[in-house]
């Protein structure tokens, strides 16, 4: 399967920073700037020593000696703040850095200074004593080891330094030639060859801090990437969808009208035919009508889920309102696969979505038998802690743990499942999507548990609903069977010649005068030249979709506008988006969802009409 281009993006990209060894030119900046960083430091600790040697030493050397040391001391002090603040200049207005050669201006001035204390120590040593001499010891090593933290990770630089520091004092204690001198020269060259180790292992160490930085640095470059490359995939998926979304919304339409037609056709013949064997194979054609509009619903169920289309009613109801109809749907099947269907606790009363719970289950028992070879599937109710769970119990082919995650996700089928009966249809994966979008979108909870080769149960919890009182309308759930439209005159509305022509048909086969137009134009103009005391609707009929973009809510407005606001009307839409709810409250009309089934049609008919059905 080929990845998106974001994706394939992403990878290259990540690809192109992923953190390398840093190289010595890669490390320079950060090395110079850590040097500069350290000259107010070494300013204030060179004004200090300064100042300790002119405490030992004034008018104890010769005067014309020091000043001349003091003067090459001072001399330098002074360079290395011209220094430092034109680097700084230059590091805020250059638009680029010549990194080694302020690096070298530094080195020069920094040996510099070490030669100054070198000759301090060989000019010096010997014009005092006692404590003279050990502080002028103490004041070299001291800034030996000050230099640690700027030089330690300039080997060469640190040794440099160090050796122009301390071996002029070393040798020129040495002079002594006795066993003193030798003693302490001995132990000072000891204590520098510490001291350089000290810097060593301090070199190391800020080695590894910077490579760490770098990649840091690196890392955080290619998160940055990443994230933009997962934020340009997102949109992308999010665009994808909308496509999608968009796709189903313009298509439904279309898609839903040769279902719509059949239904209308096999409708009228079967009020046509008396013959058992012709009324069984419209039967069957009803049942295949039935059963393509069935997987034709799940595809754009998703779509219309994902586009905020179905709204949640919630009402407290039996559950064997529920258990009935799948008894009704699923018992031949079950019974033709050899399984047991056991439907229990009817009796306990939720409250929630009544066509919601049902579509789940539906989905949850059709999965079931399908993947259920032997044994049974199990429907079940019971309460539990104040509420109702309902469970669907099989003894199937069962879920692998790793996949149960999965199960869920659109157009997902689990891999490697033995095939089910050939007489049945293999889903599209969209079942279980639809099962969890519905159980959100009630904001009941949805679980699985399941063992490969043991079965499955998916068990749906439910709010306690109250025990509803029985009304006449659930009584009547037969339909309305024997209406006659003798003497009533219809309008159909209808750009689709196969609806238009079922329409006509089954209206016709009802009693009805039709008048059947194809466009809005074309109804108007008719409506025009009608003489209204002999032809009056008794029911406009419109599909919501009409030639060059005008909609049936227009053809019902022109239409009423001719003949009257009191006409009653029907507005049928193949778009499973639609959102003329509130305008069809507004203005007096009702929906039809397409196809639309030839009873429920009637029915809705006979209510407009106000008529009963003959029984």
């Amino acid at each position: 399967m080929a990845q998106p281009a974001a994706l394939s993006d992403a990878s290259t990209a990540a690809a192109a920073v992923r953190p390398a060894p840093p190289s010595r030119e890669a490390l320079l900046p950060d090395e110079v700037l850590a040097l500069y960083a350290f000259t107010g430091a070494t300013l204030a600790g060179l004004a200090g020593g300064f100042a300790l040697m002119m405490m030992l030493f004034w008018g104890k050397a010769p005067t014309k000696l020091f000043l001349a040391w003091a003067a090459l001391f001072i001399g330098l002090w002074f360079v290395r703040i011209v220094l430092a603040r034109a680097f700084r200049h230059a590091y805020k207005h250059g638009p680029a850095m010549a990194w080694a050669r302020w690096q070298l201006r530094w080195n020069v001035l920094t040996l510099s200074s070490a030669a100054a204390w070198g000759l301090s120590g060989w000019l010096f040593y010997s014009q005092a004593i006692g404590i003279q001499q050990t502080g002028l010891i103490l004041t070299i090593y001291t800034f030996c080891i000050a230099v640690v933290p700027v030089l330690g990770n300039h080997p060469r630089m640190f040794i440099a330094y160090v050796a122009i520091c301390f071996t002029p004092l070393v040798v020129r204690i040495a002079l002594g030639a006795d066993g003193y001198s030798y003693q302490l020269a001995g132990m000072l060259a000891v204590i520098v060859s510490l001291t350089t180790a000290l810097a060593r292992n301090y070199r190391h160490t800020l080695q590894r801090l910077l490579e760490h930085k770098l990649r840091a640095d690196n890392l955080a470059a290619q998160l940055r990437v990443e994230k933009a490359a997962a934020e340009a995939a997102r949109q992308e998926a999010e665009v994808a969808n909308r496509a999608k979304t968009q796709f189903f919304t313009a298509a439904s339409h279309d898609l839903r009208q040769p279902l719509h037609a059949m239904g209308l056709f096999a409708e009228a013949l079967r009020q046509r035919v008396h013959e058992p064997e012709v009324a069984n194979l419209v039967n069957s054609i009803n049942a295949s009508v039935d059963a393509l509009e069935g997987l034709f619903s799940e595809l754009l169920d998703i779509t219309r889920i994902d586009a905020g289309g179905i709204d949640v009613r919630p009402q407290s109801f039996e559950v064997e309102d529920i258990l009935r109809k799948l008894r009704l749907h699923f018992e031949p099947t079950a019974f033709e696969k050899g399984l047991a269907l056991t439907l229990r606790g009817g009796t306990r009363v939720v409250h929630a979505d009544p066509l919601l719970v049902e579509r789940i289950l539906r989905n949850l028992v059709s999965n079931a038998i399908r993947y259920t070879n032997d044994g049974g599937v199990l429907v079940a109710a019971r309460a539990r802690g104040g509420k109702v769970i309902l469970q669907v119990w099989d003894s199937g082919l069962g879920i692998r743990e790793e996949e149960q995650a999965r199960v869920f996700e659109e157009f997902y089928q689990v891999p490697n499942t033995p095939a089910v009966a050939p007489h049945q249809r293999k889903g599209l994966g969209l079942g279980l999507a639809i099962v969890k979008r519905l159980a959100d979108l009630m904001g009941a909870p949805l679980t699985l548990r399941s063992r490969s080769g043991h079965g499955t149960v998916f068990t749906l919890e439910l709010p306690t609903g109250t025990r509803p009182k029985p009304s006449l309308s659930a009584l009547a759930s037969g339909g309305v069977p024997g209406l006659t439209l003798a003497g009533r005159s219809i309008v159909v509305v209808e750009d689709e010649p196969a609806v238009r022509a079922g329409l006509e048909v089954l209206l016709q086969g009802w009693g009805a005068r039709v008048f059947s137009f194809d466009s809005m134009a074309d109804s108007v103009a008719w409506a025009d030249a009608a003489d209204r005391e002999q032809i009056r609707p008794d029911v406009l009929i419109v599909d919501y979709r009409l030639e060059s973009g005008r909609n049936g809510v227009e053809a019902i407005a022109a239409l009423r506008a001719r003949f009257g606001a009191a006409v009653p009307a029907i507005v049928v839409t193949g778009s499973t988006m639609s959102t003329l709810d509130k305008e069809a409250q507004d203005k007096d009309f009702h929906l039809l969802l397409k196809p639309v089934v030839p009873n429920k049609l009637r029915a809705m008919i006979a209510f407009k009409l106000g008529v009963k059905p003959q029984r």
